[in-house]
């Protein structure tokens, strides 16, 4: 079976399926080979429905989840995102094929100019990458998103990301332990900040300044 035929069975077995219905993100799931963005000795594993070794002790998440988180934040064609954790670059692909413009950071210098080369050789031009500990408090440099998605554990969300979010702006983060985390979405408005718990999760840790050591 050829990867085109992969993609669209991924979709359906793995995502149609669970119920997600984001018709952009089941677009962008059907367009984006994933298999390029895992390494060789796993790359016959890029379509199932499992997460993959990516080296330095990361991994890209399994197809479901990266369509979950994707159709959480509810994309606008228009809007600014802010990833946390590139990580092999996939998840930056699909975000990028929902928004206008993805702000991109990861701390290992090896992964994010991996996920660069493979994103410029796709085409993408509407993302941003840095190299840096992705929890640090970036406010005055980058200025402020429309939706942010952590992409790694984290023990809680900062303060300093929350502030990086305009009016009506969502976060994303799996938040709790090492071991377990919720799936969690923070919305701001004038008014407060509302939160909502998607699901139980299990990512790798954020490492970094407000991560985890």
């Amino acid at each position: 079976m050829d990867e085109k035929n992969l993609r669209e069975d991924m979709v359906r077995a793995q995502l149609l399926a669970r119920g997600i219905e984001d018709a952009a993100v089941l677009t962008a799931m059907r367009k984006v080979p994933r298999h390029l963005f895992v390494p060789g000795a796993y790359r016959e594993q890029a379509y199932e429905d499992r997460p993959c070794p990516i080296g330095e002790g990361q991994t890209i998440s399994q197809p479901y989840i990266v369509a979950l988180m994707s159709s959480a934040l509810k994309l606008k064609r228009r809007d600014r995102v802010l990833e946390i954790g590139t990580g092999c670059g996939y998840q930056s692909a699909i975000l990028a094929e929902l928004a206008g413009e993805v702000v991109t950071i990861e701390r290992i210098a090896s992964l994010s100019n991996s996920a660069q080369m493979t994103l410029a050789g796709l085409g993408y031009d509407n993302i941003e990458f840095y190299i840096a500990d992705g929890t640090q408090d970036f406010q005055e440099d980058l200025g402020r998103f429309d939706a942010i998605m952590i992409t790694a554990a984290t023990p809680h969300v900062a303060e300093h990301w929350l502030k990086l979010l305009k009016d009506g702006g969502r976060l994303l983060a799996p938040v709790g332990l090492r071991d377990s985390q919720m799936l969690t979405l923070y919305t701001s408005t004038k008014e407060a900040l509302n939160k909502r718990e998607i699901g139980r999760c299990v990512f790798v840790p954020l490492i970094g300044e407000y991560g985890f050591d």
